[in-house]
């Protein structure tokens, strides 16, 4: 883009500034960790130099904490070779590498791995034009760096620093810029994150182009210049808010090379060759052929290399088996839509502002569809979609805008007839260019699962230490689509001398344990490994696979600026335990309502005598564990309460439980070996009566009950939860066979407290050997009385006389004057 502005004269600019160093100095403060995430695990904060140029040998060096035994790296992508892990310190690791002269260049993944663990996973960057080094000072736009055109610049932005490169350019000449900032950070707490901002100045400082977050890079940008006449040209780098971090590193890659903002189609089939057209930075368009790797990628990535040099980042395509059909404009009316075969892919472009795209295909009543769009999400297109799917009378039936977190929608319906149903998609801001291009897939969503690791530390993806001779467990989720069934798991590619134990997946459970076993003569290594999953025997079609989405930047309130998907998680075999461990099987299983203790017994190897704590790894459905236990200086055995509540998961659940020790790096944890806990249904069910007495008497409590079936040994019951100032001489009472009530004696003292008293609760034991199964029920009402004061006779009433109406008054004398007015009536 093109600005004809000169924001380094604005006023305005320094008092933005200012605010944002204000805000980001208050948001800092109140998002402060309140813990290290990172006290066991090695941490690589910092790659130097944080990219390579393919086909050479390079060394790179690796900065953080807990390094000082590492020795291997892995890299999740095939093209980089690891030569040599030499650490320096206990703080850098110095790892010489070399890489494919035809690596498509972009950002790469690394895992250091040390004797104690596996580090935060990395991006590092791969190019393909030489690399320069920053050199300061350049923060002065009369006093730049000078450079060669088509060079990657490696740098750092300081606080409130900016960053000035000239280049000549000659008139015509296209100058592409690129960063990568955002991307090659590794922040899960708000800080020292460099979120950039770049621009290209002419002579008179302004700017010509600029960019701060773009649709294809993110929170990284892009932008691209065709110089009117020879001249030099400056480019600026700077935190978008002028903070910057003493490791805000960079990549900036500045020259002629080609940067097409899309692909179009964007995918096609597996082991074809995709006849594509690119859509590039400055507007112009050109047509090549790719070759599509032979098995289905969620996104493959394209490198555009032409005459003056390759993209420096690809552009994200689908790869699988449906075929594709692209639009055929006019179609923006769903009356009249092109039709296209189900299922499918359908690819296009909102070519401008108010536009729609139909596309038809047939369907079949009863038949359930799924249509999914790809564009924002994953293409990185500008396109922000929103689709309706109507039926043959033009009808709506759904209709769709973000999904599952995305901002590409997915839909599901079932046609209620034949016909042709029509799916419309369009822009949710009404915008449109040829950058807004999408592939929408219409499939019949076939049943199955997909597969994750649980985060065993917050943010943290799980990456696997086994000791050696000792074991390690993780927690495989799973997300259930259409099935039901018992999950069945297996595992490919562990580190050499390790061997998995998996449990199947119960229908209806999204999670289950899986135990990994380093041999006691396995050495130190590492290695990536895959998981599938496979329904039941009558579902044997049923599958999925692990992935792993890797936190690499947080932003404000824990929300996810960047993230990395992998389709292999790490494990590694480090040191041993400095003690073996063992959970005791327990011979007699646990009941709803029930309660029981687990046994963990550990060998202290000489010298060790630390504190052990336990905490459950995965608790089977209703069960809780009392995580509060450990194993003290001097002791070599605790037991671990559990209880069961009244709708705990009836079956055989596999329970594991972690130890957490003090080593020379942190805490490690070493897992004990499972336990098969089996859940059945309470052996006892009890009524419980409202009971009543009053103080300083003696009551019985007779409680009916019923023995749902055999009981394997002698049962007794006892009465708790009795209120202060109640006692009992026989608070525990057998259990025969076949009885049908139980019975307590209590007492109740003068002193008791008054009141309905809902605290009355039966333990029943059932002795099997040397174990105990354990029940308890409640909660019974025993209601305790003041008793009735004694009755007291009433006096009897006495007759008496009725009294004598009283006589009447004598009449007034009348006076002289009334005396008259009567005599005067009377004549």
């Amino acid at each position: 883009m093109s600005l004809k502005t000169n924001p380094l004269l604005d006023v305005r600019q320094s008092m933005l500034r200012r605010l944002c160093y204000v805000m980001a100095i208050c948001c800092g403060l109140a998002l402060l960790p309140t813990g290290n995430a990172f006290a066991t695990l090695p941490v690589v904060t910092k790659i130097t130099p944080c990219g390579i140029v393919r086909g050479q040998e390079t060394v790179i060096t690796l900065a953080g904490s807990r390094l000082d035994d590492a020795h291997q790296v892995l890299c999740d992508l095939p093209g980089i070779e690891i030569l040599e892990v030499k650490p320096i310190g206990g703080n850098k690791v110095e790892v010489k590498l070399r890489t494919d002269s035809n690596l498509t260049p972009g950002l790469y993944p690394i895992r250091l791995v040390t004797k104690s663990g596996i580090a935060n996973l990395r991006l590092l960057g791969v190019g393909q034009i030489p690399v320069v080094n920053e050199v300061e000072p350049n923060n002065d736009f009369a006093a730049p760096q000078k450079i060669d055109l088509n060079c990657t610049i490696e740098g750092v932005v300081t606080r409130e620093d900016i960053d000035y490169f000239q280049v000549a350019l000659k008139a015509g000449q296209t100058l592409n810029v690129e960063v990568d900032g955002l991307r090659l950070a590794y922040s899960l707490n708000n800080q020292n994150i460099l979120d950039p901002y770049i621009a290209i100045l002419d002579e008179g400082r302004f700017e010509v182009a600029s960019s701060d977050d773009s649709a294809l890079l993110q929170q990284d940008g892009y932008c691209t210049f065709k110089a009117p006449k020879d001249g030099v040209y400056t480019v600026m780098i700077r935190d978008s808010s002028f903070l910057g971090s003493a490791v805000g590193l960079y990549r900036l890659h500045i020259g002629d090379y080609p940067r097409p903002l899309a692909v179009f189609p964007a995918g096609g089939q597996p082991s074809s060759q995709l006849k594509a057209k690119l859509l590039m930075a400055d507007g112009s368009e050109q047509e090549t052929t790719f070759e599509l790797p032979a098995d289905n990628t969620y996104l493959h990535g394209l490198a555009t290399q032409t005459a003056s040099g390759v993209s420096p980042s690809p552009n994200w395509v689908r790869v699988n088996e449906l075929p594709v059909a692209l639009e055929q404009e006019p179609n923006d009316d769903r009356r009249k839509a092109p039709v296209v075969p189900v299922p499918g892919a359908y690819c296009g472009m909102i070519e401008k502002p108010g536009d729609f795209d139909c596309f038809s295909f047939e369907c079949k009543k009863g038949t359930r569809y799924r249509v999914e769009v790809f564009a924002r999400h994953s293409l990185r297109s500008p396109l922000d979609p929103v689709i309706n799917v109507y039926n043959p009378k033009a009808a709506t039936l759904v209709s769709g805008d973000d999904s599952g977190g995305k901002i590409d929608p997915a839909v599901e319906f079932t046609a209620a007839e034949d016909g042709k149903h029509t799916v419309r998609i369009y822009d949710h801001l009404r915008g449109g260019s040829r950058l807004h291009q999408y592939r929408i897939e219409v499939t019949m969503p076939q049943p199955h699962v997909k597969l994750t690791l649980k985060q065993l530390r917050r943010n943290e993806t799980e990456r696997t230490a086994v000791p050696v001779g000792g074991s390690m467990a993780i927690v495989v989720t799973a997300a259930r689509d259409r099935y039901n069934g018992e999950v069945n798991l297996s595992l490919d590619g562990l580190p050499e001398g390790v061997t998995a134990t998996t449990f199947p997946m119960p229908p209806g459970r999204p999670e289950v344990p899986v135990l990994l076993t380093a041999a006691a003569d396995a050495k130190h290594n590492a290695s990536l490994y895959s998981m599938t999953a496979k329904g039941d025997e009558k579902s044997p079609l049923v599958g999925g696979r692990l992935s792993q989405t890797h936190n690499l930047v947080l932003g404000q309130n824990q929300r996810a600026m960047f993230t990395h998907r992998t389709e292999r998680a790490a494990a590694a075999v480090t040191d041993a335990a400095p003690f073996t461990i063992e959970m005791v099987q327990p011979k007699t299983p646990i009941v709803r309502n029930g309660s029981k203790s687990l046994i963990v017994r550990i060998k202290k190897n000489e010298g060790f005598d630390e504190r052990v704590t336990l905490r459950t790894l995965y608790n089977p459905p209703g069960v809780a564990i009392n995580n509060s236990r450990y194993i003290d200086k001097g002791k070599t055995e605790a037991a671990i309460p559990i209880t069961a509540n009244g709708g705990a998961g009836i079956g055989t659940w596999p329970l594991i439980l972690l130890a957490t020790y003090n080593s020379s790096t942190g805490q490690a944890q070493i897992a004990t070996n499972p336990i098969m806990l089996e859940v059945q249904d309470s052996l006892f069910s009890y009524t419980f009566p409202k009971s009543a007495g009053e103080l300083d008497t003696e009551v019985t409590v007779a409680v009916p009950l019923t023995i749902n079936r055999d009981l394997p040994g002698a049962a007794e019951a006892e009465l708790v939860g009795l209120p202060a100032g109640v006692t009992s001489d026989a608070v525990k009472q057998p259990v025969p066979a076949g009885a049908e009530s139980v019975s307590f004696p209590l007492k109740i003292a003068k002193d008791a407290r008054v009141g309905l008293h809902k605290t009355l609760s039966i333990r029943t034991r059932v002795t099997v050997g040397d174990e105990v199964i354990m029940q308890t029920n409640g909660v019974g009402e025993l209601r305790i009385d003041k008793p009735l004061p004694p009755k007291v006779e009433k006096p009897k009433e006495e007759k008496t006389k009725p009294k004598a109406a009283p006589k009447p008054a004598a009449p007034k004398p009348l006076s002289r004057l009334e005396q008259l007015r009567q005599m005067k009536k009377q004549e």
